[in-house]
């Protein structure tokens, strides 16, 4: 009698796995026309930047590791898995964004300072993220904007703390943006 149970309960289990499996739709059937998508940039090593740090000396900035760059590849693959198309691709100017963007999206990327890290100047971060925010409002395309920037930027828009290559998707609901999913490919 006791087995008789257990083999009930576990079909019951299995059942009940697998109708909430078929009910599920793919990350990819939730995303809508007009979406956007933080994305954390991919694994790159340490906190901040280093003291020598120039925006425009990737040897000065903390880079992707080989983990980083397998990230952005396992991202990139996973939105063409997705088949979601992606109308443009914003990045922060920063070594460490613009490399997870163009492994993930080849040739997409387009440079936005707005979304440059503000991590080393706090005091600059509600402009910043009003520039940010009006940007987001401003973009009127037909398939997803995809913006690759930093955690604190993700964070000031959203509320959101993402880990390395996290995805954040945002939809427009009454004006505002709202957060609608969050993905780790």
């Amino acid at each position: 009698m006791f087995f008789a149970t257990q083999r009930l309960l576990a079909v019951f289990v299995l059942l009940a796995s697998a109708a909430a499996i078929a009910g599920a739709q793919p990350f990819g059937n939730q995303l809508q026309p007009g979406s956007v998508v933080l994305i954390r940039h991919a694994q790159a090593p340490g906190v901040g930047d280093p003291a020598a740090f120039a925006l425009n000396d990737c040897k000065t900035q903390r880079n992707l590791n080989d983990e980083g760059r397998a990230q952005a590849a396992r991202i990139g693959e996973f939105f063409r898995q997705q088949r979601v198309p992606v109308d443009a691709v914003w990045s922060s100017q920063w070594c460490r964004t613009r490399e997870t963007a163009d492994v993930a999206f080849p040739g997409l990327r387009v440079d936005k300072a707005a979304f440059n890290s503000f991590f080393g100047e706090p005091d600059s971060a509600p402009d910043q993220t009003r520039a940010a925010r009006a940007l987001l409002n401003a973009w009127q395309g037909t398939g997803l904007l995809v913006v690759v920037t930093h955690q604190v930027n993700i964070t000031a828009i959203t509320g959101v703390v993402p880990a390395s290559g996290e995805a954040v998707v945002l939809k427009r609901e009454a004006g505002q943006w709202k957060v609608f999913a969050r993905v780790s490919p």
